[in-house]
């Protein structure tokens, strides 16, 4: 039987991520106790119609959730098939979220929903770094959210399931919360300062070429490249199924976009799947 464990941060789209996991055949339960999972798959051992199942699990279940760790050492040692899906969001995101829908955060506790973002994000930290896979979902619309879990949940060992996420961002805006791999495009001249390509974005041939005219940009666009593909097995190994990779500038319009471009191409010529996102254009 294969296991899926949906936590994380309230207000992240576990919900969303539950109803992606029904759309493709799970047998789901939200706000699991954990310390049912292990009822749960003596009865499914039983009942041969379950063959995949999903437990959504947060805070919500207070002292309950505690039980996790037990839960999870049990289908370590009766080698159960799982993985643990973390989602997550930066504070701004998920404050505005609360805020759009008027409710309060569990562990709130009538203060500020940021004191209680605080407060989830201390008390889920041990079981974040237990995570197969790490989600943001704060620039997620709902088509990328079904097909990040799809791959993740569906992914083999075959080099066709393994996901490069390629994102270009400026600094001024934050940086990315999820980026196992940042990389500071601010050393190549800005085509912000040329008044034709100001107004453009790295989408643009023009800036495109204005970028990728010198030759450091091209060096150090192979050697991520290389880099990546070389990296790429080690990160299978661990049992990760993809790799976010992210390039920064200032604004997120010009340095950062080219690169991002070019190495979406890079690896997809070479038969590497990837996602690209321009997350502040």
């Amino acid at each position: 039987m294969k296991i899926i464990i949906v936590t994380g941060l309230s207000g992240a789209g576990k919900t969303q991520a539950m109803d992606v996991l029904e759309d493709m055949g799970f047998y789901c339960i939200d706000n699991m106790p954990p310390s049912l999972i292990r009822n749960f798959l003596d009865m499914a051992s039983k009942n041969k119609e379950i063959e995949k199942a999903a437990f959504g699990i947060d805070v919500r279940g207070g002292s309950l959730f505690d039980d996790l760790k037990d839960a999870l050492e049990y289908m370590k040692k009766e080698d159960v098939d799982f993985k643990i899906l973390f989602f997550e969001a930066t504070d701004s995101v998920l404050a505005r979220r609360y805020n759009e829908t008027r409710r309060e955060h569990p562990l709130a506790h009538g203060e500020s929903v940021t004191k209680g973002i605080k407060r989830e994000k201390e008390r889920l930290s041990e079981l974040r770094s237990e995570a197969d896979a790490i989600i943001d979902t704060s620039y997620f619309n709902n088509a990328r959210l079904a097909s990040e879990i799809s791959n993740i949940v569906g992914a083999g060992k075959d080099d066709r399931t393994f996901t490069v996420n390629i994102m270009s961002f400026g600094y001024k805006h934050g940086m990315p919360v999820s980026a196992d791999m940042v990389f500071d495009a601010r050393f190549l001249p800005n085509p912000f300062y040329v008044d034709e390509l100001k107004n453009l974005t790295g989408n643009d041939p023009e800036v495109r070429d204005y970028v990728m005219g010198h030759d450091i940009a091209r060096l150090f666009a192979e050697e991520v490249r290389g880099m990546i593909e070389v990296l790429i097995p080690f990160y299978k190994q661990e049992g990760k199924y993809s790799l976010s990779v992210c390039f920064g500038c200032t604004g997120g319009h010009h340095r950062s976009v080219t690169l991002a471009n070019d190495l979406n191409e890079r690896l997809t010529d070479r038969g590497i799947r990837t996602t690209l996102e321009h997350r502040d254009l």
